[in-house]
């Protein structure tokens, strides 16, 4: 798509690099302060990824390929910029059928506690285990209330953020132990754990006990989100979230320019695109990955760009679906309609979990894979066209965990895709009452819509480097005793080692998921050091 210049230059105050939603957010902050703003997305569309698309010709269903819900969007940032948003809650946290007998499985519905109660019951015969993991998450949400808010606030240091949360062990549990020894210790059951320990391994290749503490930190993002934890569904898709914030950049004169690949980046602010233009500005912000810069700046510096990535990989597996019809399940308790509304996790015990981390570090794709499923159109029927909404169709995205891009390094990645993509039906199959091929909708070509999108495709689509979702590891939202915090960039969470390139996406100190945080902070210490 071309884009006519709201105001052609080569100067700017600000030169993004990457038109993902955290550039957009950016960008609208900026342009509403008045700064003469340009975005430079490689692809032919802005939103990185958080868009919809038809993956399959001729079928009118509009899916989240990628990203696909939202919890840790500021309510902030939706007033500042005006976002016209739905995102609507979800009755059903979750649909967990017992591995070894998908017969009975757990369903908790926040609008029945006595049914989700005799679910457990008769799932793993402990009532009692509802009421702990009910206490479990009760326990999170002081945390989260407190925590939340300061996301959007300069970093603050950790003592004064620990001083506010009144759960003193669980922060020490969170920040200082192995996630796994919170959940053994919390909840009885290797069921239960296991969804509790889901929200730790999203996009995070790690065991309940790595000592990294990767899967704490990825847990804390999970539970903090609008300062309650729930994640729920942005109507029209995660189009929607992208499209409001591309208005919104629009709206305050930002220009957005597609198909401009940038080649390099100065510490001086000089941005050179791939056709050798050149663009100047007082200072660039990067919406790419952290590896992707290092590459760039090294081409800035006459350096190769070849510089590679050190720590960054992604670690999951997204196939996505349309139905003609949801599926029959082996438990004739609860129905599909329920159990496919929140999150269904398919081969997520805390015990398969473990053993799936110990096949992908062995060199194997897990057998079964873990995975989780949800169905975006029960709760926003929108995305479908009218024909396919009358049909009875439905969408279902899986997300598959413990796959790292390591296992696909070296090989021929259409095979690997393709064994992905087994591996995801065979563990859905396991659960279910018929095979989920028996289900999926038919293109007019006769093919069946399903499609894996594995760590290379995020790779080669969206230039995140090994597929890594988070443009890098996640930091711990706040900053340590002797971290510097002399700069508006220290302060915001957004330096690099040059003080004219700020990070703005994922990578930046308080990014992952959809959540505008990274390109809010950025441009707020963009202003600071702008004299705005």
């Amino acid at each position: 798509m071309s884009v006519t210049a709201a105001h052609p230059s080569s100067e700017y105050d600000v030169v993004i690099v990457g038109g993902g939603h955290n550039a957009l957010v950016a960008a609208a902050y900026l342009g509403r302060a008045g700064k003469r703003v340009v975005v430079l997305e490689r692809n032919d569309h802005v939103g990185g990824a958080a868009v919809s698309e038809e993956p399959w010709p001729g079928v009118a269903a509009r899916l989240s390929r990628y990203s696909y819900l939202v919890s840790l969007l500021p309510q902030q940032i939706i007033d500042d910029l005006d976002l016209r948003l739905d995102l609507r809650r979800r009755r059903y946290a979750s649909y967990t059928p017992d591995p070894a007998d998908p017969s009975r499985g757990i369903l908790i519905d926040h609008a029945d506690a006595l049914a989700t109660a005799e679910s457990f019951r008769r799932t793993i015969g402990d009532v009692a285990e509802a009421e702990r993991f009910a206490a479990l998450s009760d326990r999170m949400l002081p945390l989260a209330a407190a925590l939340f808010p300061t996301m959007t606030s300069p970093l603050r240091r950790e003592d004064a953020v620990r001083s506010e949360i009144p759960d003193q062990s669980l922060w020490h549990a969170l920040t200082a132990r192995p996630l796994g020894e919170l959940l053994r210790e919390s909840l009885g059951s290797d069921l239960t754990r296991g969804i509790a320990l889901t929200d730790g391994l999203i996009g995070t290749f790690a065991s309940a006990d790595d000592p990294s503490l990767r899967q704490n930190r990825c847990f804390l993002y999970h539970v903090i989100g609008g300062g309650t934890g729930d994640w729920d569904v942005p109507v029209g898709g995660m189009g929607s979230v992208s499209g409001a914030l591309e208005h919104a950049a629009r709206a305050a004169g930002a220009l957005l320019r597609t198909q401009a690949e940038v080649a390099a980046v100065t510490p001086d602010g000089t941005v050179t695109l791939a056709d050798g233009e050149e663009l100047h500005g007082r200072l660039v912000l990067s919406g790419v990955g952290r590896a992707v810069l290092r590459r760039l700046l090294d081409a800035g510096a006459n350096g190769a760009g070849t510089v590679e990535h050190d720590r960054a990989e992604g670690a999951q597996v997204k196939v996505n679906m349309l139905l003609s019809r949801l599926p029959r399940l082996r438990d004739e308790s609860v129905a599909p309609e329920a159990a496919f509304a929140g999150t269904f996790h398919i081969n997520e015990s805390y015990s398969q979990l473990e053993a799936a981390h110990a096949a992908a570090l062995a060199g194997r794709v897990p057998d079964p894979l873990p995975a989780e499923i949800y169905c975006h159109s029960l709760t926003d029927p929108s995305i479908l066209g009218e024909e396919l909404q009358r049909s009875g169709a439905q969408t279902l995205t899986l997300f598959g965990l413990q796959v790292p891009h390591r296992l696909l390094e070296g090989g021929d990645r259409d095979a690997h895709r393709a064994e992905l993509l087994s591996a995801a039906q065979r563990s859905l199959d396991s659960v279910l009452a018929e095979p989920i091929a028996d289900c999926l909708f038919e293109a007019p070509d006769g093919t069946p819509c399903i499609e894996a999108r594995t760590t290379a495709d995020l790779e080669a689509s969206l230039g995140m480097t090994a597929g890594d979702i988070f443009h890098g590891p996640l930091d711990w939202p706040w900053a340590d005793a002797d971290e510097p915090l002399d700069t508006p960039a220290q302060r915001w969470g957004v330096a690099t080692e040059n003080e004219r390139v700020l990070l703005c996406g994922s990578g930046a100190r308080r990014g992952g998921a959809v959540s505008g945080i990274g390109g809010h902070n950025a441009a707020m210490a963009a202003l600071e050091l702008l004299g705005s």
